[in-house]
């Protein structure tokens, strides 16, 4: 995998170093931060390829940070992981909500982590390589190239995740898709829960307002996109 850019905001220094100098050691080019501000401003400024957000910062707190990212046009699509010792699944639920891609609780596994960031490098990547430019579904206009779409021609602010979940459910064209095809196809991660994906999914349902329902849930099973 190339070199990429990765911005830890995190205000303890000892988890910070050591995840600076381990994901140096994986060859990327590794930004550092201890405070959402300093956080935010590097986010803007350099752009990363995944952002590595602690919750618990010092005045602006991480789910400002998050909030702040996502109403930024230039870094609204980059993913970002959640790594917390808030570990409620209250906390989880809204971090995702919000547009998280993903939520590691402290203390957590190197090889873990690293595996995460990895999987939504890849993901990141293979959504880059998609074939289909532009894929229309009913009132959705999806566009691969600009990751852009468009309900009635008017624009979704969609996560990394959301946009992904959308597109590979209208590929499938009506097919059902599992939990664990999702998981396997969208994040990549066998640690990944159900419940992560079902979030995200609610999550994409509320931005699609009255087309909610193209998104069919088959209960056990997975879900599917209602063909129109």
């Amino acid at each position: 995998m190339s070199k990429k850019i990765i911005l830890i905001i995190e205000d303890e220094t000892d988890i910070r170093e050591m995840l600076r100098l381990r994901l140096n050691k994986e060859g990327h080019v590794v930004l550092v931060a201890d405070s959402g501000e300093a956080g935010l401003a590097l986010a803007l400024e350099r752009r990363p390829d995944v952002i590595l957000l602690d919750l618990m910062l010092p005045i602006m707190g991480g789910l400002e940070v998050l909030r702040k990212i996502k109403s930024e046009r230039t870094v609204t699509r980059t993913p970002i992981i959640i790594v917390s010792a808030r570990g409620d699944e209250s906390d989880i639920v809204v971090g995702l909500e919000l547009g998280a891609d993903d939520y590691v609780t402290k203390p957590f596994k190197m090889a873990v982590l690293i595996a995460r960031i990895n999987a939504l490098l890849r993901r990141t990547v293979s959504s880059e390589e998609a074939v289909d430019p532009l894929m229309i579904a009913g009132p959705l206009k999806i566009d691969m190239t600009g990751y852009h779409v468009l309900l009635d021609d008017n624009p979704l602010s969609l996560t990394k995740t959301e946009f992904q979940l959308l597109y590979e459910l209208a590929k499938a064209k009506g097919r059902v898709l599992t939990r664990n095809q999702l998981i396997e196809r969208v994040i990549g991660d066998s640690y990944v829960t159900d419940r992560t994906i079902d979030v995200h999914l609610a999550s994409l349902r509320n931005k699609l307002g009255d087309a909610r329902n193209l998104i069919a849930t088959v209960r056990g099973v997975g879900y599917r996109f209602v063909q129109s």
